[in-house]
């Protein structure tokens, strides 16, 4: 196994045990840990880069308007991301989060058609309507919308579709989207310290570790990606990326002990269906030698 694929292997890893990291923060307001997190990732990736000698980047970057403006949409959009996430794990909805993440390359597969216009094939099609059928499901017979999980899936389709657009690398483009981030989450913390609110300032010494923990946690499987991703065929990667939502699921199911009724499990099932479909393709996609076969069976 070589270290590209050791790097992003790990970078899911992590991101798949976040469920315990904000499980156990759940005495923390939602809202100080997405907080901390935009704190700390930034004054962190800005060191990464510092010492790295990558800084060269960011006088071209802040004085470009199209730069600027595609920065501060992505910003928007991922800060929103974490807040939903944060929000879910700590209300005891780690199901829906990892729906949500089971769900969101067939989101972003459908906003590429809508916006880029590119093409689904007959497969694509296929596993989407088993989504939407999914999804469909769990609203009629649960009587409640997932509201969550495709507020994340949605989120980080229009995240990614955004990043399709930027001129910046991953960790270049999440030092600009948290720098933007970083002055409001400044006046928070101002905010919060002052009405007696803040964890940060309360706490134990353990609650400053773990919100300090934040930057780490989600600066350490970005680098990790970014740098197995350069030596590691997209495909493989298209398979690696399901580790990370089925570990939240069963940590979620066997660790936090949420319910799983009948009905929810259907939901999951098609939306699993869909999945199954979707990496399929790409599988037989990325093998030339299969084309054909499969081709074959899409008709």
């Amino acid at each position: 196994m070589n270290k590209g694929v050791v790097s992003v292997l790990v970078a899911y890893l992590i991101w798949g045990l976040y469920p315990f990291y904000f499980h156990a923060m759940q005495h923390v307001a939602p809202t100080e840990i997405v907080i901390h997190r935009v704190l700390w990732t930034f004054a962190l990736l800005a060191v990464y880069l510092f010492c790295s000698r990558r800084w060269r980047w960011i006088q071209k970057a802040i004085t470009d308007r199209r730069t600027v403006a595609v920065f501060l949409m992505s910003s928007v959009l991922i800060t929103a991301n974490w807040s939903t996430y944060t929000y879910a794990i700590v209300t005891n909805q780690t199901l829906e989060a990892s729906l949500g993440y089971f769900m969101n390359p067939l989101v972003s597969v459908l906003l590429g058609t809508v916006f880029l216009k590119e093409k689904l094939n007959k497969a694509q099609m296929l596993a989407i309507v088993f989504a939407c059928a999914g999804v469909m499901w769990v609203t009629f017979k649960q009587g409640e919308f997932p509201a969550l999980g495709l507020t994340l899936a949605l989120s980080f389709g229009f995240y990614g579709l955004v990043r399709k657009m930027a001129p910046l690398g991953s960790l270049e483009g999440l030092t600009l989207e948290t720098a933007f981030a970083f002055p409001v989450a400044l006046l928070a913390t101002f905010y919060f310290a002052g009405n007696g609110d803040l964890t940060f300032v309360h706490g134990t010494s353990w609650d400053k570790f773990w919100l300090i923990m934040a930057g780490p946690i989600t600066t350490i499987p970005l680098i990790l990606f970014a740098y197995g991703l350069k030596q590691v065929p997209y495909s493989t990667v298209g398979f690696i990326q399901y580790l990370s939502p089925t570990m939240v699921f069963f940590i979620g199911l066997f660790f936090f002990g949420e319910e799983l009724q009948v009905d929810r499990l259907i939901g999951f099932i098609l939306i699993w269906t869909g999945v199954l479909i979707f990496v399929g393709e790409n599988f037989f996609r990325s093998h030339s030698g299969y084309r054909t076969e499969f081709n074959q069976l899409s008709k």
